[in-house]
């Protein structure tokens, strides 16, 4: 069968040419369909238990993401008439950002205080223009002393506020609504810094991250791609020196980039931060199969072979290694399924799909290619030993010294694995330029971090939280949780119903405390509810029938780790002194917390079942399920070295490096079952002794091995290049697993064949080397 399609692609190249450019260009225009989903929750799949939670408490409480105008005058001063006229302006124009619900100040905060028996509920700021020295300092006296401002509206020395803004998407498209809030945004800060010369702002929150997201996935396809083509163009041109090579090469990267993301946007897939990257993944391995093509029919051709009989030749050596590699390295980008978050089971699904289609391409529109364009090669000289031969040679000599010295280093390096630590920060998926990132930072530096826990108590009785023992409970955990090292503000009824009853009390201080009387705590609530203004109920604290509130802490940026632990510790905190009320918590820092975790055990699962599938496949595929089990120590070893790398290094492992076992796996079999096909290759059908069998691997697949190897490492090392830590941590990981792969199988590997496989199929010829250590001609394979 594969002898027919050889044939028909050396005698028809020109109509295998046409037919494949057609069905790519078919196939290709699916691409029109992607869309980019920039909303955070992508990462979440719909039965994920923190989102559920999440989404729940957003039913109960008012809906929002949020954006964050982070205000730093020039003179380190926010209590000036000027600034405080700039800030209560740009608080009135926030309420025009398109689905703006709330928006929050130091200007329009509902200060409180008692006039004889009123209580009067207004702004902390009312005519700014024309405040004095007297009126300003009690007006930063009030602010930086107010729970409910100090280090989240205002910081404690007065040098930098925010304007929160609360943000109700209808949700109908996501992909239009969350861009125009951004494109809004920006305009307004534009015309805002005009209008306030010397005054920075930077911008942060929720709605800021969805649109960052986005801005990298742009930034990195009109960057990376185009650095990574031209990576792969120089490389291939410069090891193999070959013109016509490179660009029949080219157009199968192309070919499979195209159709991949055509069928994709064909299926309804969509685009995300991590799915993004699939083309740069798809290039790099496309490129594997290729050189290896290419590399036996240059050895062809240097051994006499006219052109055609070498592609022919080429094809029948490298067509079932090159279909083994790229089925067991679809299988595992296929594992990424097991994972936790949805976009890396996109990833994994077009890279799969990629993979598959650059083999269909490399075997028939490849050789056509190559049949067509002039492609000259020198004739190898007897007598010339290539680096290659070279190192086959010292390898072989050395054997006996670099297998126990390859397996202390192995044993060595995995043994930092224990170093590495499950930990993600959400906000550092951002590199440093990061418009986001820098916000992010600075808010953390000078207000507070990024990282919230909503924590909602529920009592299950209607108007339940104006009784005395669940006030009490709340304002207990309340001081808890501010005596926590992490806690940079909270947010919670308690405070105001203490300033309520102040008030009521003349504005004693000696009332700042609960009201001890369930009735006298309703009737404050009502009384100030009535008072507040359009857009600043408590809606967002309080649940519609009274029976739950929500108290919302805002942290120090933390490690998923640390977050978990402060979750855990919450929790105890309520078994131990309210177990009577029913606790809930929630939050997107929280949600991104656990799917790390949750990613680690389900792909660990879906890396043990691709490498049994794996292990099985070449085990039929080799005809020894002997040599089946000798591949699974080259092809689990890199990964477990690289983590050992990963944990002396770095030694954090989040939501992105969860996957690279998986996707990793697949990729460096490529270089085993090259090897190994070859080496079997030369005992069974040469009958060749070890030491001959591993100098023919070696000559076969030697060069085309170090090749991909350097263009795949080449091509991730500048994945790791991306602004999305997701992604970088991602490529440099894949990155590093690949190189150790390839000093696996060039080190390691040829001397434990000769140890484990001595005596058997010894060839009849000498086993010393071939004179001038000329390899012996391959014979086809059928």
């Amino acid at each position: 069968m594969k002898d027919k399609l050889f044939g028909f692609v050396g005698k028809h190249p020109v109509w295998v040419i046409l037919v494949s450019l057609s069905f790519a260009f078919f196939a290709a225009s699916g691409a029109q369909n992607l869309i980019f989903k920039s909303d955070y929750r992508v990462f979440f799949g719909e039965d994920n238990p923190q989102l559920v939670a999440y989404e729940s408490m957003q039913n109960i409480y008012n809906k929002s993401d949020n954006v964050s105008f982070v205000v730093v005058p020039e003179d380190g001063n926010v209590f000036t008439a000027k600034h405080l006229q700039a800030l209560k302006e740009l608080t009135k124009q926030s309420w025009q950002i398109p689905y703006s619900t709330r928006v929050d100040s130091v200007t329009n905060f509902q200060y409180t205080f008692a006039e004889e028996d009123d209580l009067i509920v207004e702004d902390l700021v009312m005519n700014a223009s024309s405040l004095t020295q007297a009126q300003l300092a009690k007006i930063k006296t009030i602010a930086v002393n107010e729970p409910l401002l100090v280090n989240k509206i205002i910081s404690p020395e007065g040098h930098v506020s925010v304007v929160n803004v609360s943000i109700q998407f209808p949700g109908k498209d996501l992909n239009a609504e969350v861009p125009e809030v951004s494109l809004f945004v920006k305009q307004m800060t534009e015309k805002f810094l005009a209008d306030n010369p010397g005054v920075q702002v930077h911008l942060s929150g929720m709605v800021m991250m969805n649109g960052a997201f986005t801005e990298v996935a742009m930034s990195d396809s009109a960057s990376l791609i185009p650095l990574m083509f031209l990576i792969v163009i120089v490389f291939i041109g410069f090891l193999l020196r070959t013109i016509s090579g490179t660009f029949a090469t080219v157009i199968v990267i192309i070919l499979s980039i195209a159709t991949t993301m055509g069928i994709a946007g064909w299926m309804g897939m969509f685009l995300t931060g991590p799915s993004s990257s699939a083309p740069t993944m798809i290039l790099t391995l496309a490129v594997a199969d290729c050189i290896h093509i290419l590399s036996s029919m240059f050895y062809e051709m240097r051994h006499g072979s006219d052109k055609k009989t070498a592609i022919a030749k080429s094809l029948r050596l490298n067509f079932q290694p090159i279909f083994l590699t790229s089925i067991t390295t679809a299988i595992g980008f296929l594992s990424m399924n097991f994972s936790d978050s949805p976009p890396f089971h996109d990833l994994g699904n077009m890279v799969a799909v990629g993979v598959m289609l650059a083999f269909v391409f490399s075997i028939t529109v490849f050789p056509a290619l190559l049949t067509v364009l002039p492609i000259k090669v020198k004739q190898a000289q007897a007598g010339e030993n290539n680096t290659i031969e070279k190192l086959a040679n010292v390898v072989i000599a050395k054997r006996k010294l670099l297998l126990p010295l390859t397996s202390v280093l192995i044993i060595a390096s995995t043994l930092f694995i224990s170093k590495n630590e499950l930990n993600d920060d959400f906000v550092k998926y951002f590199d440093t330029n990061i418009p986001y990132r820098v916000a992010t930072d600075y808010m953390q530096e000078h207000l507070s971090g990024m990282t919230l826990l909503e924590v909602s108590v529920k009592t299950g009785t209607s108007s339940g939280i104006n009784q005395p023992e669940y006030l009490s409970a709340v304002s207990n955990f309340t001081d808890w949780l501010r005596e926590q090292p992490e806690t940079d503000h909270v947010n919670t009824i308690t405070d105001t119903l203490k300033r309520l009853n102040k008030n009521m009390h003349g504005d004693d201080p000696a009332w700042y405390k609960l009201p001890t009387d369930q009735e006298m705590a309703a009737q404050y609530l009502l009384l100030y509810e009535m008072s507040l203004p359009y857009g600043l109920d408590l809606n967002n604290q309080l649940n519609v029938d009274k029976s739950s509130s929500k108290i919302v802490g805002t942290f120090k940026n933390m490690t998923s780790t640390e977050l978990i632990a402060l979750e855990m510790r919450i929790n105890n905190w309520f078994a131990a002194n309210a177990s009577q009320y029913q606790v809930d918590i929630a939050s997107p820092s929280l949600m991104f917390a656990h799917i790390g975790q949750r990613s680690i055990n389900s792909m660990l699962v879906g890396t043990v079942l691709a490498l049994i599938l794996i292990s099985v496949i070449l085990g039929v595929a080799l005809k020894s399920w002997r040599f089946g089990a000798i591949s699974l120590l080259p092809n689990l070893i890199p990964a477990g070295v690289a983590f050992g790398i990963w944990g002396l290094s770095v030694g954090q492992v989040g939501m992105s490096i969860s996957v690279v076992i998986g996707m990793t796996l697949g990729i460096v079999v490529d270089d085993t079952v090259h090897f190994l096909s070859k080496y079997l290759h030369a005992r069974r059908e040469n009958q060749a002794d070890t030491k001959t069998a591993v100098r023919y691997a070696f000559g076969h697949v030697g060069k085309a091995l170090w090749t991909t190897t350097f263009v795949l490492v080449a091509g991730f090392v500048v994945l790791a290049q991306s602004s999305f830590s997701l992604n970088a941590d991602m490529g440099l990981m894949t990155a590093i697993t690949i190189f150790v792969a390839l000093v696996v199988d060039f080190l390691f590997l040829p001397p434990l064949l000769m140890k484990l496989d001595s005596g058997k199929f010894e060839s009849k010829q000498e086993t010393t080397p071939p004179e001038n250590n000329q390899l012996p001609e391959p014979s086809s394979v059928s």
